[in-house]
């Protein structure tokens, strides 16, 4: 073997060496989850998939920025947490190098009131909260203008903003906070749009608490995301084929009593 064949040989091999320990002991899977029913979930995958010989280490955050800033740089090797659409923004607009690899759970988004029974009963001039990131926010938008509070205009979709809002006869005043804030918030004003798995650990349960709540064939479908680099990787469809399991689907189902959907 030439010199040169001898070294490339050498720096392949401490790579080679990484691929080969990613979901052992040696080198476990750092997936990332926002706290509440997504870090659940995975702690029962972490159970399934540890019967394949793959080692999960579960990392919890608490926003729905940090996810994906750590997979980017290299800090996990895929996240659990977002839809679609979210992912698609944040690609955008962070230019980050992240793709799905299989879809997981749906989680309907609830509007909630500790003051009103009814969205209808909202006093003129109420406030109403809502996500401030750009696809949770329109989707909360979305889902205000399907119950009545306000109407959108022609063609608003999950990407609408408050200046969509084209007919507002109640004068409902709209505040954008952090998606995780909003549960801490809820005393404060009228009635608010909150994600399920920020709703759960508030103690809300959708089904029962929501005033209002998207419908269980939702195409916020959430997925796992992993680097492009890594899509076709082993144990991503290993890790894929762990969560998408019977034994996942009949714990979220008698977890969550339909608050959260399997969506596979």
């Amino acid at each position: 073997m030439s010199r040169r064949a001898l070294a490339l040989a050498a720096i392949a091999l401490p790579a080679a060496a990484q691929a080969q320990d990613i979901g052992s002991a040696q080198r476990p899977l750092r997936i990332g989850v926002t706290a509440g029913p997504h870090a659940q979930v995975m702690e029962k995958v972490r159970e399934i998939a540890a019967r394949d010989g793959l080692v999960i280490r579960i990392v919890e955050f608490q926003d729905y920025i940090q996810p994906n800033a750590a997979l980017a740089a290299g800090d996990l090797d895929a996240n659990s947490y977002q839809h679609q659409p979210f992912l698609d923004q944040q690609v955008r607009d962070r230019r980050l190098p992240i793709v799905s690899a299989g879809k997981t759970l749906v989680f309907p988004m609830g509007i909630y009131s500790r003051r009103h029974r009814r969205l209808a009963d909202v006093p003129n001039g109420g406030r109403i909260a809502i996500p401030n990131d750009p696809t949770n926010g329109g989707r909360a938008l979305v889902l205000l203008a399907n119950n009545g509070a306000f109407r959108l205009r022609d063609g608003a979709d999950f990407r609408a903003t408050v200046a969509d809002i084209a007919d507002n006869p109640r004068r409902l005043r709209v505040v954008e906070l952090e998606a995780a804030q909003i549960p801490r918030a809820l005393e404060e004003v009228e009635a608010a749009a909150i994600n399920t798995n920020f709703a759960i650990p508030a103690g809300l349960n959708p089904v029962r608490d929501s005033i209002a709540l998207e419908s269980a064939d939702s195409p916020y479908a959430n997925l796992i995301a992993v680097r492009e680099q890594d899509r076709n990787a082993p144990w991503v469809r290993r890790l894929v084929a762990a969560y998408q399991n019977q034994e996942v689907k009949d714990f979220v189902q008698a977890t969550f009593q339909g608050a959260v959907v399997p969506a596979f």
